[in-house]
């Protein structure tokens, strides 16, 4: 059987969880990676222990770009501060002519808007583009998705999450754009804290970060394919503990309408306590890889939401 080749973009957090998930598969395996500081490309493999030989370099995804043809799907673990980033990286990929696929775990309304404006380029490369394909935005929008069939109007979405990490600087990247979704904070105020900022700021809330109506691109991907008829009627907060590994409330996604018998009524899906973050996120967007693949084998190319297609099961 032949192995799906997949390179990481980003070795943190979501990275690193990445090639662990990885390792217990049969049919994926990772033979690039990068972070901001270096790369590296091993066509046997790469797992935890490899990261340690990263090479240095001034442009690490300019290395992967020069390995374009050595693999066949993209995981993009990189932080989106500021949201042009990942945007700007896509494009980089688009512009060398790379013809495979991606994934991401984009949560934020304004990039996926800007993700959207990618598919004329992704089409003429005949490559597709899955965004959004984490835990939420993904494995909880897509629940949605099904959910609403058994309404002929949906009122609501709303997505509760809880995260729960023993530090938090095995996610920094992570914190900082949840951070970014406090009162009187922004993206470009979020990547500008030092480490120092961001333990002052989670001393003074005990750890906890408490987070209410969001802007989160579940709203505008589950709009896309007309699970909702306006962005308003989805929200989305949550909890994150940057200091105990157990999830400070739930994770659920409860979908409120209106049944053609015009009862009311509410579906709600609950994630299990003990699944992680990493978990939540790296699983969606592996089996969102393998759809991605299979859009690409029935030449179904372009820029697409996890709320438009079913994941594949990665074995």
């Amino acid at each position: 059987m032949k192995k799906i080749r997949i390179a990481v973009l980003g070795a943190g957090g979501l990275g690193k969880a990445c090639l662990e998930v990885v390792a217990k598969k049969k049919e994926m395996e990772v033979v690039a990676i990068c972070d901001s500081g270096g790369f590296l490309y091993s066509k046997e493999g790469i797992d935890l222990k490899a990261l340690k030989a990263l090479r240095p370099s001034m442009d690490p995804i300019g290395e992967i770009i020069k390995l374009k043809n050595r693999f066949d799907g993209i995981f993009v673990a990189l932080p989106n501060l500021p949201n042009e980033f990942i945007p700007s990286v896509a494009k980089r990929f688009i512009k060398a002519g790379y013809g495979g696929v991606f994934t991401c775990a984009l949560k934020r309304t304004s990039a996926i808007r800007l993700m959207m404006r990618l598919d004329k380029g992704l089409k003429k490369n005949k490559s597709v583009y899955i965004a959004g394909c984490g835990a939420t935005p993904g494995l909880l929008s897509a629940a949605a998705v099904l959910a609403s069939q058994s309404f002929t109007k949906v009122e609501g979405v709303n997505i509760r999450w809880g995260v729960g990490i023993s530090n938090w600087d095995a996610y920094r990247a992570t914190i900082r754009e949840d951070i970014a979704h406090l009162p009187g904070y922004t993206l470009n105020r979020a990547k500008r804290m030092t480490d120092e900022d961001v333990e002052r700021l989670l001393d003074r809330t005990d750890g906890k970060l408490e987070l209410r109506d969001m802007e989160h691109a579940d709203d505008i991907l589950l709009k896309k394919t007309g699970v909702v008829d306006s962005l308003d009627k989805v929200s989305v907060g949550g909890v994150m503990d940057t200091r105990h590994a157990k999830k400070p409330v739930s994770t659920t996604m409860t979908l409120t309408g209106v049944t053609f018998e015009g009862k009311r009524s509410s579906h709600r899906f609950i994630l299990g306590d003990e699944t992680s973050m990493a978990a939540n996120v790296i699983g969606p967007a592996l089996g969102y890889m393998k759809r991605a693949l299979w859009l690409k084998q029935h030449k179904i190319y372009g820029m697409y939401g996890s709320t438009e297609f079913m994941p594949m099961v990665v074995r």
